[in-house]
């Protein structure tokens, strides 16, 4: 066991990070050990890794000497913020230079950064097609965490960027299909018709990480692009339609209408489709799904997730 490199999980007890450390736990040939980093060690989540043989540390990004002492001694880390915890994006830069600070302090010697693109790098603020939000960004969380790449280049930390994108999960909150006044389920997104959206399990991104650090040094530097399916509205809709057995249409609603709505984050979200949208080419495209089954053989697509959760869609 003394052999075996300890990769250090930001956010071990979330989507992201438990699906890292439960990948790493779940192959012990791998030679690697988690030590999963939580704000609250005696909760359940932290609990269920410490029995499944992680070791579990307290450390909080708002208390840097926590991080600081996680990293100690680590070969590596998985990395993960999360921006829906405050909202801010200057919060979450904040966040990430304390991570910073922490790997290069540490010597880490590789870093899977779980990270999005800098959407103002094809779409500038002075373009009005979008609002600017927080002052300086079209779509803050993704925005953030794209700027803050160049902070792991600067300290000379050794880092994979792993691009991620729409979480599945998704459908189960902010857009799940819901009954219109004539009863039948209809999925309202702001994502315009024959347009392709990129969608991953949140569990994906972490057992995608493993797949990156079992891989080793030749990825370090490397940008990869991550999602489990590329589907149209349409296309979503009809899954959903024969998952659970009755009709259910897509309904397009224009990103200005879909900022309007009382739903939490509508202008993010709206921006956020928007740049999926004028931009699918060069985002989807940068998602190459067989290059990604190759890093992480249990990929979900679509069709995998939605049979694993039909249950509570139909139960909402």
């Amino acid at each position: 066991m003394s052999e075996q490199k300890v990769i250090a999980v930001a956010g071990a007890t979330g989507a992201q990070g438990g699906g890292a450390a439960r990948a790493i736990l779940a192959d012990p040939d791998s030679g690697f050990t988690v030590r999963a980093l939580t704000r609250n060690p005696d909760s359940p989540a932290a609990r269920e890794l410490a029995a499944l043989g992680a070791e579990v540390v307290q450390a909080d990004f708002h208390d840097e000497p926590s991080v600081h002492k996680a990293f100690e001694g680590a070969y590596g880390a998985f990395l993960v913020t999360n921006f829906w915890a405050h909202g801010s994006a200057e919060k979450e830069t904040e966040e990430v230079n304390v991570l910073v600070r922490a790997a290069k302090a540490a010597g880490l010697k590789h870093v899977v950064w779980s990270t999005l693109e800098d959407t103002r790098e094809l779409l500038p603020l002075e373009d009005e097609r979008m609002p600017v939000l927080q002052d300086k960004y079209n779509v803050p969380h993704f925005d953030a965490k794209g700027e803050a790449n160049e902070l792991f280049r600067q300290a000379g930390v050794p880092t994979t960027f792993l691009n991620t994108t729409f979480f599945f999960q998704g459908f189960l909150t902010q857009v799940r299909p819901l009954r219109g006044e004539d009863g039948v389920l209809t999925l309202t997104l702001p994502l315009e018709d024959g347009k392709l959206l990129s969608g991953v399990d949140s569990e994906d991104i972490g057992r995608t990480a493993f797949g990156i650090l079992k891989g080793g040094e030749r990825f370090i530097g490397e940008t990869i692009g991550l999602a489990g399916d590329h589907l149209t509205g349409a296309q979503y809709a009809a899954k959903f339609e024969a998952a659970l057995g009755e009709p259910v249409r897509f309904r397009s609603v224009p990103y200005d209408v879909f900022r309007s709505l009382e739903v939490p984050s509508a202008e993010e979200i709206a921006n956020m489709f928007q740049y999926y949208g004028d931009f699918d080419q060069e985002f989807t495209g940068a998602r190459d799904l067989g290059k990604v089954r190759e890093l992480n053989p249990a990929l979900k697509s679509f069709d995998d997730w939605l049979a694993g959760n039909v249950s509570e869609i139909k139960a909402g």
